[in-house]
């Protein structure tokens, strides 16, 4: 197992924002982590980055307990945490945004031009505004920029926090097509995501945590299927997103 996540808890002083979570991810696989505003969802995402600490359990990553490891070395490790929010350097050109993805990560320039054209190819729209300051772009083109610049530090694990958010519908699916093709390819992916629909789409199992816990997990098709959960943790139903 890629990432296992053992018995977690996450403490804001007296607030308790997970009390005990287990969740795991295979070499490959999309697992959509569910749950209304509040669950949790969010500060397990951090933790796993190692951006917040944990009170109690584990976090192995390919089999290395990164209890102690900072976040900048996790990183390196192979995990890339695209938290919610744009998070673009505006000040700074789309180039210098993406090369920095490939400085953090330690990769050689000569490989970084190579995979410089890998994502310029999957985000064409970046191709046509190199020199534009990334503060000029639209949010959907932000949105791009921060995806590629993730992809860009050669992940094993990408945890995407709400990547649809205040994004245009057209805009959603191509953002969405590009994490299937991503799923093809064999990156393992950690989804946080409101759009429940194409959540379902793209990941092959999901955990819904409610009140600081696992409520419920399984196959997302045997999720999808079951009313009752929709109601009572996801707050209503899951339609079939459009083709």
């Amino acid at each position: 197992m890629l990432l296992e996540v053992t018995n977690a808890r996450i403490e804001y002083g007296k607030t308790v924002a997970i009390s005990d979570a287990s969740i795991e991810v295979g070499d490959g696989e999309v697992v959509a982590l569910l749950g209304r505003n509040g669950a949790g969802k969010t500060s397990l995402a951090m933790a796993i980055s190692r951006i917040v600490p944990l009170a109690a359990g584990a976090v192995r990553f390919d089999g290395r307990d990164l209890a102690g490891v900072p976040p900048h070395k996790v990183a390196r490790a192979g995990i890339l945490h695209v938290p919610e929010g744009r998070g673009v350097l505006r000040y700074l050109s789309v180039r210098e945004n993406l090369r920095l993805g490939t400085i953090a990560a330690g990769i050689r320039e000569s490989q970084a031009n190579d995979d410089l054209e890998r994502v310029l190819f999957a985000f064409p729209r970046l191709r046509e505004r190199l020199a534009q300051s990334a503060g000029s772009l639209s949010g959907g083109e932000q949105q791009m920029l921060v995806l590629a610049r993730a992809m860009l530090g050669r992940p094993r694990l990408l945890i995407l926090d709400e990547p649809s958010l205040g994004l245009a519908p057209q805009v959603v699916k191509q953002i969405f097509d590009i994490f299937e093709g991503l799923a093809r390819e064999g990156m393992s992916i950690l989804l946080i995501e409101q759009n429940l629909a194409l959540s379902f789409k793209v990941a092959t199992r999901a955990y819904v945590l409610s009140d600081g816990v696992v409520a419920v997990s399984g196959r997302t098709a045997d999720l999808r299927a079951d009313a009752r959960l929709q109601a009572a943790y996801l707050g209503g139903d899951i339609v079939t997103p459009v083709a």
